[in-house]
């Protein structure tokens, strides 16, 4: 049966949450989720890398499919967020009956979700992709491997339902080994299948369903194992007012706003192949590399997440400004480095992608190179925005979240984009500006929106932190 009251390792590390400086406990809980993150950027890396040994058309056409899937997968991952942030708030009140029951619901809703993607878009996957104005030559390369990545996300929605609540309970460095071993896992398969079997973009695919099929054999094990409030029961499942309207009503602006913003970027894509189909892969690799850093700062801004909602749900508002401040400073650095790195690097990383098995594209490597030297000099920008987000998220203002990313693909990137190829003669190298453009004019609006929520929580006297139940 499932326990109402904490085990001694998370109440220990609530009142950890609580009470450690602030910068010590964002870099020792938020450090292991920037990694897993950034893992998870080599993990959309290597599918590019594999393709590009198949050919320039199998890398764009991963690259065009990834941002759909992306798409889709925001009904999970808004849900995984939702879940996580809710949880957080109970467990910083020690309301242990509350995060048992939203546990158990959380994960049986995700449950039902991957359900229904499954028989939505499985058998239309071809007319879906029509529909979304994907070019005619990357559905024939690419359907196929759309199909099965549809399975790997739904297999996905589990898992990230999983690393939610354990991000919850500040699990972050079995997220981090877990991982690890799932990188282990998808880089093994990928590579007999491409380079021993020269095998085509759908075993890469699967390589990927496999590995992301371990996250969800893990957890379905160790889920009715754990002790105290997390530990899964279905008798714990509840669809009352007070359990799970709280974290749909946190979840469903974050669901739209990865799905509209997604889908903005899948219209930047067919926007793109107004230069030849292979801009669609450079610029998808280019989002790739620059995942390296972003992912990082994502990671960092994710735990932050959860740390601000469990100090918010303790009445610690002061700690919850420290927090943020902490990690607008830190990712900062971030994205200061990483750009450095990346400069260095750039050339011989797009080199790598645009070697295939017969071949050298000169033209496809000068892509990259030119878009990404233009959407690095975001890296910055979009640290403050993901700060930025963190608080957001934290106090549960999803819907100022859902705006400040709508507008940065429907007002500051598709705009800009059809302005310089309306009015400019411009080549591919457009899109990088554009890139550019869309992520700093973001980073700015972002600081902007939250100058006025921080004065008010300033204005929030601190609360006595409410007894363990």
């Amino acid at each position: 049966m499932a326990s109402s009251v904490a085990s001694k390792k998370d109440e220990a590390f609530r009142e950890y949450a609580l009470n450690a400086p602030p910068m010590r406990l964002l870099l020792s809980v938020c450090t292991p989720l920037a990694l897993y993150q950034s893992l998870q950027s080599v993990f959309k890396l290597i599918d590019s890398l594999m393709a590009s040994h198949i050919s320039s058309n199998a890398a764009s056409a991963i690259a065009a499919i990834g941002q759909i899937t992306a798409m889709i997968s925001a009904i999970g991952t808004g849900l995984a967020s939702g879940g996580s942030i809710k949880i957080s708030e109970a467990y910083g009140k020690g309301d242990y009956e509350l995060v048992r029951r939203r546990v158990a619901s959380v994960y049986t809703l995700s449950v039902l979700v991957s359900i229904t993607v499954v028989l939505v878009f499985v058998p239309f996957a071809g007319p879906f992709l029509r529909l979304l104005n994907t070019p005619e030559e990357l559905i024939a390369e690419g359907a196929g491997y759309f199909r099965v990545d549809l399975m790997s996300m739904v297999v996905s929605f589990l898992g990230n339902v999983y690393i939610a609540i354990e991000k919850s309970r500040g699990h972050t460095r079995r997220i981090m080994v877990m991982n690890l071993a799932v990188i282990a896992i998808k880089l093994g398969l990928s590579a007999y299948f491409v380079y021993v079997l020269n095998a085509d973009s759908v075993m890469i695919a699967v390589a990927t369903l496999i590995s992301q099929s371990a996250v969800v054999v893990f957890a379905a094990v160790t889920m009715p194992r754990d002790e105290g409030a997390f530990r899964f029961s279905a008798k714990s499942v509840s669809f009352r007012k007070r359990v799970i309207l709280p974290v749909l009503d946190v979840a469903y602006p974050l669901s739209a706003e990865k799905i509209f913003f997604n889908y903005g970027k899948v219209q930047v894509n067919a926007m793109s192949g107004v230069y030849g189909s292979h801009t669609v892969g450079a610029l998808g690799i280019s989002n790739n590399i620059g995942g390296l850093t972003t992912s990082a700062q994502n990671g960092l801004s994710d735990g932050a997440t959860a740390l601000i909602s469990q100090n918010r749900g303790a009445g610690k508002y002061s700690r919850t400004v420290k927090l943020f401040y902490c990690l607008l400073l830190v990712n900062v650095i971030v994205g200061a480095v990483g750009l450095g790195i990346i400069w260095l690097l750039l050339p011989w990383m797009a080199g790598v992608f645009a070697s295939s098995r017969d071949t050298f594209d000169v033209q496809f490597r000068d892509m990259i190179i030119a878009i990404h030297r233009y959407e690095m000099l975001g890296y910055i920008a979009l640290g403050l925005n993901s700060a930025a987000n963190s608080l957001l998220l934290g106090y549960g203002h999803t819907k100022i979240a859902f705006i400040i990313n709508v507008v940065r693909v429907f007002v500051y990137r598709i705009p800009i984009l059809w302005l310089l190829q309306r009015y400019t003669d411009m080549d591919y190298t457009a899109v990088g500006v554009t890139m550019f453009a869309s992520n700093l004019l973001i980073g700015i609006t972002s600081v902007l929106m939250v100058i006025p929520i921080l004065r008010k929580i300033r204005g929030m006297p601190d609360e006595e932190p409410p007894a363990s139940v």
